[in-house]
């Protein structure tokens, strides 16, 4: 296919969810998976070299194009949209989730202190997390983890690449201290 990198990169424009090699190959009808990555790769090298506006970035298992987080001032404009922010019970409850995946309920609650229930529930709703199953226990609950979107969110390819507790701490003690 002469022109594979060019459809590549259509694909990748009309996409509002990363795409896997595999389903480039499936939409492609190609086998040959390192032609895909091959397309792949000298896209990234095109715009990271023309320092383009936007960047082929893999995430979530997927590749998708994003616009350089320098010039997040002017989408914001043109959007005219603030990003969606999370309460801090939120935010605690999907840094739990993350953490302890996969996590009932009940695990959440305990470690936070506090019914969990609603927050959980907003999560789902957002696509932040999804239910994994069913624990078999009385009452049947339901597993929690994460969600590729979760993924996509905080750009990340896997959930590897979470920030250990070492970061943590590290990234605090260079953090300023207001406490004067």
């Amino acid at each position: 296919m002469d022109n594979l990198k060019a459809i590549v990169e259509s694909l990748l424009f009309a996409s509002d969810i990363p795409l896997t090699i595999d389903k480039i190959k499936s939409i492609l009808d190609i086998q040959d998976r390192q032609a895909a990555l091959n397309a792949l790769t000298s896209l990234a090298q095109e715009y990271e070299s023309q320092k383009r506006g936007f960047f082929l970035s893999e995430v979530a298992g997927g590749y998708q194009l994003r616009t350089r987080p320098e010039y997040r001032q002017w989408v914001r404009r043109m959007k005219q949209t603030r990003p969606a922010r999370l309460s801090r019970a939120a935010m605690e409850t999907l840094a739990i989730v993350a953490y302890k995946q996969p996590v009932l309920r009940s695990d959440v609650e305990h470690l936070r202190g506090v019914d969990s229930g609603g927050t959980l529930r907003t999560l789902l709703e957002r696509g932040l997390i999804r239910v994994l199953g069913r624990k078999r226990l009385p009452g049947r609950p339901m597993v929690y983890g994460t969600s590729k979107r979760f993924l996509e969110i905080f750009d990340l390819k896997e959930l590897s690449e979470l920030p250990t507790l070492k970061d943590l701490q590290e990234l605090g003690e260079a953090w300023p201290n207001d406490s004067t």
